[in-house]
């Protein structure tokens, strides 16, 4: 029988301890340890069975000697010899859930926390009640102001009414428009002057053309926190119409009646609802698909800013390793900065093109501030160039601590601080802060926030601190690169000790 027998490529020549001839056995018997795999060998080999005996010698040795050298057999998880090990995993297992479950307590609460105080804490939210009803008989005026006082002396959790001199604003209305637009308020109650005159004309037959509304009027702005006015504000307002209605309607027939009116001239307006209020919105917030731009996706923004650390450090590194002389550490942490900067540089441009992709408008001329408009840019056709620069900026300052905590904390433990770090931010700009226990005042320092805030006023064109908002963000920059060389030298200090 001829033993040199052709073999499939990658089989090797295996010399038996039995002979010295060679014999071409295929490395599969290497790891044969049974019967069946040693018969379909010897069918490999185009063998007899009778050879069966040799090949299962041969066969058995290598297998025992291949376990040797693979490390000890394995054994069942409640083994003595893994008894200290047993020990060891569980304490370690036990202290790690522990520390996850503090965090979880600690971090997720601040998110709660904010909205924990709402209802208490209504009052924060002022609305402001301007009386310009100046006839000597004025009835309409009077109503309004009464109503307020009367919420205001009451323990009902309502928004926060505040009774304003007319004198306050120059006994001009476009002044309390402008208090409004300018954050002094989140909105304000106007009633016109000449309110009751026109009333009572329209009562005698002198104007059929009375319009309940235009007596008084409801300002707001909703653009400045579109979720606030629509859970809080919006709701207070429309209860306060439905309360004066309701009070003001039987006195005012009452007063008719006293007055022996004849109601037959009467503009049937007049008499009910008699009285009513137009809601003037300075800027409304009309479009939906700009909400991510200003609320849900600015997440995305913190997480695209963390993976930047991950994604590009083993780029980094090639500076410092391999078949060439390592960078100088500063020229390494000089490119590593300039290089993020880069990085989000583009990553912003990108993030933004998403909002002009979906027709978020960018091009709209400025408005006047008390004049209604819906959705002007403040800085027209430049505010897509002005809102990837608040995007490049606002991805920096959020980027930069991730990865200096990164480079401090190692992994797995930076992705804790990616957790504190959404939840922070989202908590301080996603929720109105005044609603909010004093505790996170320092919401109003913390990048996301600033960031809402200069992207409302680029697409909506609100009051505009968008000098402030970049003024904060370029300090966490700043603050961040400066800490950079340390959190570096931490994470070289912890790779040569290994932890």
């Amino acid at each position: 029988m001829d033993l040199n027998v052709r073999y499939p490529l990658g089989f090797k020549a295996h010399k038996c301890p039995r002979t010295s001839n060679p014999f071409p056995l295929p490395a599969l018997v290497r790891k044969a340890s049974s019967r069946d795999r040693e018969e379909e060998v010897l069918k490999i080999r185009g063998l007899a069975p009778a050879s069966l005996f040799f090949f299962s010698w041969d066969a058995a040795t290598m297998a025992a000697t291949d376990e040797k050298d693979d490390g000890p057999k394995p054994v069942g998880f409640f083994d003595r010899s893994l008894s200290e090990t047993r020990k060891t995993v569980f304490i370690q297992w036990a202290r790690t859930v522990l520390m996850l479950c503090v965090f979880i307590l600690c971090v997720l609460s601040l998110y709660w926390a904010v909205q924990f105080r709402v209802e208490a804490e209504l009052h924060a939210l002022k609305v402001w009640v301007v009386d310009f009803d100046d006839a000597s008989d004025a009835i309409v005026g009077p109503a309004v102001t009464d109503l307020a006082q009367s919420i205001i002396d009451s323990d009902i959790q309502s928004v926060g009414y505040v009774i304003k001199s007319p004198t306050d604003f120059g006994n001009d209305p476009v002044a309390v428009r402008q208090a409004v637009y300018d954050e002094h308020c989140y909105a304000a109650i106007i009633v016109y002057a000449n309110a009751t005159t026109s009333l009572r004309a329209a009562v005698s037959g002198d104007n059929d053309a009375y319009n309940p509304s235009d007596v008084a009027q409801f300002v707001i702005i909703s653009a400045r926190d579109q979720t606030t006015y629509s859970s809080y504000i919006t709701p207070a307002l429309n209860s306060f119409q439905l309360q004066l209605r309701s009070e003001f309607g039987p006195q005012w027939v009452s007063n008719l009646t006293q007055q022996s009116a004849n109601l037959s001239r009467a503009a049937p307006q007049a008499l009910n609802p008699a009285v009513g209020f137009e809601t003037y919105d300075l800027r409304p917030f009309s479009r939906a698909v700009a909400t991510p731009a200003v609320t849900i996706g600015l997440i995305y923004l913190i997480i695209i800013a963390f993976f930047n650390f991950p994604f590009l450090m083993p780029i980094h590194a090639q500076f410092m390793k391999g078949d060439h002389p390592p960078l100088r550490v500063p020229h390494w942490l000089a490119w590593r900065i300039l290089s993020n900067i880069a990085a989000y540089f583009f990553l912003s441009l990108f993030y933004s093109l998403v909002s002009l992709a979906f027709q978020i408008p960018f091009s709209n001329s400025p408005a006047p501030d008390t004049v209604s408009a819906d959705q002007p840019n403040a800085y027209g056709r430049g505010s897509f160039v002005v809102f990837w620069m608040l995007n490049w900026v606002g991805m920096s300052a959020l980027g930069f601590p991730c990865e200096n905590m990164a480079m401090i904390l190692g992994f797995p433990w930076s992705s804790l601080f990616l957790i504190f770090w959404v939840i922070t931010n989202v908590s301080g700009s996603f929720y109105p802060l005044n609603l909010a226990s004093k505790f996170f005042r320092w919401g109003y320092a913390w990048p996301l926030h600033r960031i809402v805030n200069g992207l409302r006023t680029i697409l909506f064109g609100t009051h505009s601190r968008i000098g402030l908002d970049f003024g904060v963000l370029f300090a966490w920059v700043g603050v961040s690169i400066l800490l950079f060389p340390f959190a570096s030298f931490v994470m070289r200090w912890k790779m040569k000790r290994g932890l």
